[in-house]
């Protein structure tokens, strides 16, 4: 019997169960018997979804990573990482990564086993022209065969190092394996075929170890050699705000009912929104979704978030939804765009500089501006000056490089204060003629800015653009963690208005205390009071 047939037999049987089910009469309620009978149909079709996912045999790999200089330390492996990420993006379970040192026998002897227990095996490293470049010749020794030049090598090599010495260095890298296939990558855009190609013996893949080598030859042949078309992996992720132990119970009832899903559970014991990271994946996206609701109704009410890691390439998309879940930022929003797009039309992109501090305002508005910029230059990079000050906390400077790389600035760092930082400013880069702020009317000496506001006469001649002006103290939190931005891990602590260390507490209002009776600071966005932001300054005038 083949598998359609079975799987209309197990359908109509089910149709048939099913009818009968929402016949029943007694004691069950008409509402209870049809939620019986659709989870009985429910169940039935996950089993034909598992029946079909049985038939699919699964392609897996073993992984070995060869050379001296990666187990004495002297070099960090990142081939693994890259190749057993792109494996799993074509659907191929990496079931074991070996590290092994530069010895004939150690290769021979672990190519063979792994060959006959994967589907793949990929080796990378020590294949070059010198002493301990044996791979070739071990893999070789694995299935009992010798090394001979290739022909199509020799004349590569040949060509590019001008020697037809056999048993020179260069020509080492043409004796490959007697049964070896060579496979010429096709380059792209240029359609040209690569220089020199990858070595495969029967399931055994000879990659470089130089990463850059690896990684682009990987690019370029990876889906041909190791993907299968229809198979891959589907994935889902579910955040939670409860911790991990509060939830085991739960994650365990569920694994136990999904056996075609495997599960992950990653708990973070500091991060900004979530405590639990559960992934789940399958060959089949019906048996993913169906665990994932199942685990959503299980859970805690209130601890799954719908979190996103990365709010940054598609800032449009998340802006617009957050906008239509909290009216409250609606007005606040289309103010503080109306300004910069103001901004953009009298300033061109090399005249606009971001003025970043790593702050919950200045992260704001860097949003906002950066997302403008994507629609109006989408080819230019934005501005910016990060201007350091004396004590300031590692927390914010790890953070503010975080967002250079985050948002790709092209950013100036610059030693403070503010007034001769911007004179240096203009000297690097003289064509900037305004400077966008994370500056809110609630902030010292700000009661009188507008949203223009020319440098006061003795200051370096420029127009200070402050797109938050008139944004409260929540709107800054509901705009931040409603878009799920990352953000300085000090606002978790207690701090709200972070200056440098010399002045800066965290808010004595958000003072509390743990299960274990230890004095603790509940987060920023927690202040119930916001006109007490910056009751942790020792200053009120910094």
């Amino acid at each position: 019997m083949n598998m359609s047939t079975r799987c209309f037999l197990v359908y109509k049987t089910a149709s048939i169960q099913l009818a009968r089910s929402l016949l029943t009469k007694g004691r069950l309620t008409r509402r209870a018997r049809v939620d019986s009978a659709r989870q009985l149909l429910c169940r039935t079709l996950a089993t034909m979804e598992g029946q079909k996912q049985d038939q699919v045999q699964v392609p897996t790999a073993g992984i070995i990573i060869i050379g001296d200089e990666i187990l004495k330390g002297q070099t960090q492996d990142t081939n693994t990482f890259f190749m057993t990420k792109h494996l799993h993006n074509y659907g191929v379970k990496v079931k074991r990564v070996s590290v092994i040192p530069d010895d004939v026998d150690t290769i021979a002897k672990e190519v063979a086993q792994f060959s006959e227990r994967y589907t793949y095996v990929l080796t990378s490293g020590g294949i070059g022209p010198t002493h301990d470049d044996i791979t070739f010749e071990s893999v070789a020794a694995a299935f009992g065969e010798k090394v001979k030049p290739h022909p199509t090598l020799v004349e590569l090599i040949r060509g590019y190092f001008k020697t037809d010495d056999l048993t020179s260095p260069a020509m080492k890298m043409a004796h490959i394996p007697e049964s070896a296939v060579l496979h010429f990558a096709e380059e792209k855009p240029q359609g040209t075929k690569a220089r020199y190609p990858i070595v495969a013996v029967k399931n055994v893949t000879i990659f470089p170890g130089v990463p850059y080598l690896l990684e682009k030859a990987f690019t370029y042949m990876g889906k041909k050699l190791f993907h299968k078309p229809g198979l891959g992996f589907m994935s889902d992720i579910v955040y939670v705000t409860a911790d991990e132990v509060s939830i085991a119970s739960i994650l365990n009832e569920t694994v136990a009912n999904f056996p075609s899903v495997s599960f992950g559970s990653y708990p973070k014991m500091f991060h900004s929104y979530y405590k639990t990271k559960i992934t789940m994946e399958s060959l089949s996206s019906s048996d993913v979704t169906t665990a994932k609701e199942h685990l959503l109704t299980k859970l805690p009410e209130g601890t799954p978030i719908e979190y996103k890691e990365d709010t940054v390439t598609s800032p449009w998309e998340h802006i617009d939804k957050l906008l239509e879940t909290t009216p409250s930022l609606q007005a606040p929003v289309q103010e503080a765009t109306s300004i910069i797009h103001q901004c953009m039309e009298k300033y061109s992109s090399e005249e606009i500089c971001m003025c970043y501090n790593g702050g919950k305002d200045c992260l704001a508005v860097l949003h906002l501006t950066y997302a403008l910029m994507r629609q109006k230059y989408p080819d230019i990079k934005l501005q910016a000056v990060y201007i350091t000050e004396d004590k300031a906390f590692p927390q914010v400077t790890e953070f503010v490089q975080q967002s250079i790389n985050r948002y790709d600035l092209d950013c100036e760092v610059l030693p403070g204060p503010m007034k001769s930082a911007l004179f240096k400013l203009l000297e690097k880069r003289p064509k900037i003629k305004a400077v966008i702020m994370g500056t809110r009317r609630s902030d010292p000496y700000s009661d009188t800015l507008g949203f223009f506001t020319p440098t006061d006469q003795d200051w370096p001649p420029m127009m200070r653009v402050t797109p938050i002006l008139n944004w409260k103290y929540n709107n800054i939190w509901d705009f931040v963690r409603g878009l799920y931005l990352p953000y300085c891990s000090l606002y978790d602590w207690g701090y709200t208005s972070i200056g440098s260390q010399h002045n800066t507490l965290p808010n004595p209002l958000l003072v509390t205390k743990d299960r274990a009776g230890q004095v603790m600071y509940l987060p920023a966005h927690l202040l119930q009071e916001p006109d007490m932001e910056r009751r942790g300054r020792l200053s009120s005038k910094h």
